[in-house]
């Protein structure tokens, strides 16, 4: 059973993740890169599930207006503070009528593994490109399957078996971290959503938790305890087993990560889809 099994409530798991944004940061820095070279940051750029504002920082600093929607309060408020020049709201991108943020539309439209959580993929990137100036571009990252993922199973495997009632596996193209997993799938919604020139292309980079101080161990669990299947586990055994039984659990997972420590580093493969259309 893998993360991705529990699609997260970015309402309430937000803070998590915001908790460990420079880690989150620093394992992705190549995702962030490719995204940044692909948008060719200018004029009015729209982050999709802008999390903690790394690539509203990213299109600030290219001297464009920025603008972030996240429907998770936690994250906003981490990016107004990180990216004070930039428009960050609470908003669901399927349904806030965008164009009310830029009144001359938006000329790129960015995320960075925002996407994939819309109930309704056709309406949110229907409603998305209604908010584009003529000409209007966008580019983001999302993940393949989960199988070819250890971002979704890498002692989260260990930490789900203390559950006594293992959650289910969603259903293929199902809200959450892998609902474009097939990219044919993804190419027939971004079309019925009316964008062209649409190209998915796989990117292949390396998650390294580790630091000079450290080999990301420690890095990697704080990792898994900010996503919903970790605070799911976390909530269930603390109260199930007591504080002693949750510090055991916890050294399990170390251990588990600690196998997967090469020369001094603990790290893996991401597989996503890179996307670029037009508007």
């Amino acid at each position: 059973m893998t993360d991705e099994t529990l699609g997260p409530d970015w309402t309430r798991h937000g803070a998590g993740w915001a908790a460990q944004d420079v880690v989150f940061d620093r394992i992705f820095a190549p995702v962030t890169r490719a995204i940044v070279e692909a948008a060719d940051l200018s004029g009015t750029v729209l982050d999709i599930g802008c999390g903690t504002g790394t690539l509203i920082e990213a299109a600030v600093d290219a001297g464009a207006t920025a603008v972030g929607v996240d429907i998770s309060s936690a994250m906003v408020e981490a990016a107004a503070q990180r990216v004070p020049q930039a428009t960050v709201v609470v908003a669901d991108a399927q349904t806030t009528d965008l164009t009310a943020l830029a009144p001359n539309g938006f000329d790129r439209f960015v995320s960075r593994f925002g996407v994939m959580f819309f109930g309704d993929p056709v309406a949110a990137f229907t409603n998305i490109r209604r908010a584009a100036a003529p000409d209007a571009s966008m580019a983001f990252m999302c993940w393949q399957d989960g199988r070819k993922n250890p971002i979704f199973t890498l002692g989260t495997s260990t930490l789900i078996e203390a559950l006594d009632e293992k959650p289910a596996r969603p259903q293929p193209r199902a809200p959450g971290p892998v609902a474009f997993a097939d990219s044919s799938y993804l190419r027939d919604v971004l079309t019925a959503a009316g964008w062209s020139a649409v190209a998915i292309d796989p990117f292949t980079f390396t998650a390294d938790y580790s630091t000079p101080t450290s080999d990301g161990v420690e890095e990697r669990l704080a990792v898994i305890l900010a996503t919903s299947t970790g605070q799911l586990v976390e909530g269930e055994v603390r109260e199930r087993l007591g504080e002693d039984g949750w510090t055991e659990l916890l050294d399990r997972v170390r251990e588990s990560l600690r196998a997967d420590v090469v020369d001094g580093r603990l790290a893996h493969e991401g597989h996503c889809w890179s996307v670029t259309a037009r508007a």
